[in-house]
């Protein structure tokens, strides 16, 4: 069995029906909430939360709900809610933020093509 695949590697977001499935690193003590790079087979996400007994995990699906246009209960941590490797699943999101697109059968969704993390400025010289 060879140590390293060339294929590439497992995507951080896979469809179920109409339901998005999400795998997070998260990152709390963030300065603020935002979607972050892809790192291997997970999406990053800053939230400002302390994390304190799943604290940042509720934090980050209020969050979550907001950017993917859902209420709360439409989001489940099906693991990691007190760690920060996380799997969530969305059910049927309103918007999709730039790195996540629609399964074929969802096109109605809304995807945001702008990036929510801002461009850094440089310092005057």
């Amino acid at each position: 069995m060879p140590l390293f695949n060339d294929k590439k590697s497992n995507p951080f977001y896979r469809w179920e029906d109409d339901t998005l499935v999400l795998n997070i690193l998260g990152r709390p003590n963030s300065k603020r909430d935002a979607i972050g790079r892809v790192v291997g087979h997970q999406l990053e996400v800053h939230v400002a939360a302390v994390p304190r007994m799943g604290g940042a995990t509720a934090h980050m699906v209020r969050f979550l709900a907001d950017l993917f246009d859902v209420s709360k209960s439409a989001i489940v941590v099906v693991f990691g809610e007190k760690n920060v490797n996380k799997q969530i699943r969305i059910k049927s999101p309103n918007k999709l933020p730039a790195p996540i697109q629609p399964a074929s059968d969802t096109a109605h969704i809304k995807t945001d093509k702008t990036s929510d993390k801002p461009k850094k400025k440089k310092k005057p010289r």
